[in-house]
């Protein structure tokens, strides 16, 4: 078994966020090897998020992040399950990571299911059309497309979105993180981005039901 120190078990807190008994027994896992014990942790987070994913969320926040002297503004609600953990200070800066992200990467819809179908035959046909003049065979052409269609979503929905503190962590992945940590289901329910001089506004709700874990009533998304 490895020696765990104090000091690492310091360091895989503080890059994760994670409760220091978590991390300990990660490291340990991981026989010490803080990148492995990362992983692991992610892990744990995501089966976690997994399993109370079907939760209702209705409590949460609504924050707010302005950005470049004020040039870019976004509110965005981030719901979970009880009161008492929209105020703790582990869900407020999750929030306002969020918002922040979203400031700077511009998301259009919330989640891959938010895509309308306009938009996403739109894209398709881009890539198709674009795969065939390739000169490709129809079968090579669809796989094409198929992976085009993954980098479309995580361009352009939040919770595929690399974030942008952590490349190597997708919003949904942050999110699964917290929700290990604080114990409860967490989602992101609407936002909206506004830019000095562009006549238009993302505006994205989320379509998922409350029983799929996205408190209140659906909305359709609109991405502008």
């Amino acid at each position: 078994m490895a020696n765990i120190s104090a000091a690492q078990v310091k360091e895989l807190r503080e890059k994760t966020g994670a409760p220091m008994m978590d991390c300990k027994q990660a490291l340990t896992e991981a026989k010490g090897n803080l990148e492995e014990a990362v992983v692991l942790l992610r892990k744990k987070g995501i089966s976690v998020a997994a399993k109370k994913a079907a939760r209702v969320t209705s409590e949460g926040s609504v924050a707010h992040y302005i950005h470049a002297g004020g040039k870019i503004g976004v509110l965005v609600e981030v719901n979970c399950e009880s009161d008492f953990v929209a105020r703790t200070d582990d869900f407020k800066e999750l929030v306002h990571d969020i918002a922040m992200h979203i400031a700077a990467s511009d998301p259009k819809f919330v989640r891959k299911e938010d895509v309308t179908p306009e938009a996403f035959e739109r894209e398709k046909d881009i890539y198709r059309a674009q795969a065939a003049a390739t000169g490709k065979p129809p079968q090579v052409v669809e796989k094409i497309v198929a992976g085009k269609m993954e980098k479309f979503y995580e361009e352009v929905c939040l919770l595929e979105q690399p974030f942008i503190k952590d490349q190597t962590v997708s919003i949904a992945q942050l999110i699964a993180s917290k929700i290990g940590k604080l114990g409860e289901n967490i989602s992101v329910r609407r936002f909206a981005r506004f830019k000095v001089g562009d006549a238009t506004a993302t505006v994205a709700f989320t379509t998922a039901k409350p029983d799929e874990g996205d408190g209140g009533e659906a909305a359709a998304p609109v991405a502008k």
